[in-house]
């Protein structure tokens, strides 16, 4: 069986200083968690797998994910505030989509990991 720790302690400060600089500073950190967080669950990554392909009404949404509007809208909010999704309103009808190209991107990378 693999050990996972080092059995001796041996520091590479040069090597560990550079990495310190290079890595997110923590509020950039935090609202990497934040996204995460938010992406973790079942019914956002539906909603976002299907806005993928179309923009979509909050009615829509519902109805693919047999939900109610009020949880579908409660998801979507939550989503929109870290600009994972964006809304545009047509008169009485509130339509979502992507928020940009950087979901798509993650979507894509964790999709192709989920299939490995």
């Amino acid at each position: 069986m693999i050990k996972d720790t080092c059995e001796v302690v041996c520091v590479d400060k040069a090597k560990a200083e550079k990495l310190r600089k290079a890595i997110p500073e923590n509020n950039q950190c935090q609202r990497m968690v934040e996204i995460f967080k938010v992406l973790a669950d079942v019914t956002r990554i539906k909603i976002i797998s299907a806005l993928e392909l179309e923009e979509l009404c909050v009615c829509d949404i519902a109805a693919l994910t047999v939900l109610d509007q009020s949880l579908v809208s409660h998801h979507l909010r939550a989503m929109r505030l870290l600009n994972i999704v964006k809304c545009r309103k047509d008169g009485k009808m509130a339509f979502y989509s992507i928020g940009d190209n950087h979901i798509r991107a993650m979507l894509a990378v964790a999709r192709d990991h989920a299939r490995e």
